[in-house]
């Protein structure tokens, strides 16, 4: 069997506000489709409260159950002595995995017998130290930054870490302490009325040219491009192929990243019909040390 045949799929935590119900026909879709890892949790805005960590406990069982390997996410961003709670909780249970989004969840995962974390694509790690002292710490998976180039990936001495690449969804650009979302309507942060509930995949930006510019999801800045990483299904240093939940075509966006790694479909082709499932840009510019709105075919 080939490197490429045994790279697996994951599917990202849902980085908007979806409603419950909704939320849990997607997961029950999840559990049928050929992802092999599925993160679960907020990691956006601790105010997004439709599903509690005990209902994404629930719905991480009903995955396992169905075979997938299941995560736990943290918040990126934290903020207050809540937020450090449930974070507390996440890394305290033994039952899934644990994705460090923040230094803070590295620190408290490594006070537990089962120590092991993910490192989340928001953590610094950009050169062979930083790397090292997180695997001293129990890093067993790192899910590759944005930034990173193919060229500088292969640089790295990874061992026996599982490598991670965000291969299809917007680039999360940054956080911040203010709800921009929230702003648009005139609303304090505290009294925002769950106003993010009316994008479901995020508030677009345009320019004055009216060309995708960035998209406002709460607390975080996305890219107005959709990242498309098809073409590293062939790269050997590549474990894993990350996917990030969207409303639209998302199961077809799995389909197609699947039927590749099975050699039913060419890496070319599957990135001509990738293009019809969503009506945004796509990018790659960063893989290839360009800028990261750039494609390069």
């Amino acid at each position: 069997m080939t490197k490429q045949n045994t790279k697996k799929l994951s599917l990202a935590p849902i980085p908007y506000f979806w409603d419950r119900d909704y939320t849990h026909q997607f997961y029950q879709q999840v559990a049928q489709s050929p992802i092999d890892i599925v993160y679960l949790g907020e990691v956006v805005c601790s105010k997004r409260r439709a599903l509690s960590l005990q209902d994404w406990m629930t719905i991480g069982h009903d995955l396992q159950a169905a075979g997938k390997q299941v995560v736990l996410s943290t918040l990126s961003l934290v903020e207050a002595a809540s937020e450090l709670s449930v974070m507390t909780k996440i890394c305290q249970q033994g039952d899934f995995m644990v994705e460090a989004n923040d230094m803070s969840a590295v620190q408290l995962r490594t006070k537990f017998e089962s120590n092991a974390f993910i490192a989340g694509s928001s953590l610094n790690i950009y050169n062979q130290r930083s790397l090292d002292k997180l695997k001293s710490l129990g890093l067993s998976r790192w899910v590759l930054p944005h930034e990173h180039n193919q060229q500088a990936l292969h640089a790295f001495d990874l061992g026996n870490v599982e490598l991670e690449l965000p291969a299809w969804g917007r680039l999360s650009l940054a956080y911040s302490a203010r709800c921009f979302t929230a702003r648009t309507h005139n609303r304090s942060k505290d009294q925002c009325g769950f106003v993010c509930d009316q994008y479901p995949d995020g508030l677009a930006m345009k320019t004055q040219e009216q060309k995708d510019f960035l998209v406002i999801n709460g607390i975080q800045t996305q890219s107005g491009t959709i990242q498309n990483h098809l073409e590293a299904i062939n790269d050997d240093a590549v474990d894993i192929l990350r996917i990030t939940p969207q409303q639209n075509n998302c199961f077809e966006v799995i389909a197609l990243f699947d039927q590749v790694r099975k050699q039913q479909l060419s890496v070319t082709d599957g990135q001509k019909q990738l293009t019809e499932c969503t009506v945004h840009p796509i990018s790659n510019g960063y893989w290839h040390q360009k800028a990261g709105k750039d494609w390069v075919a």
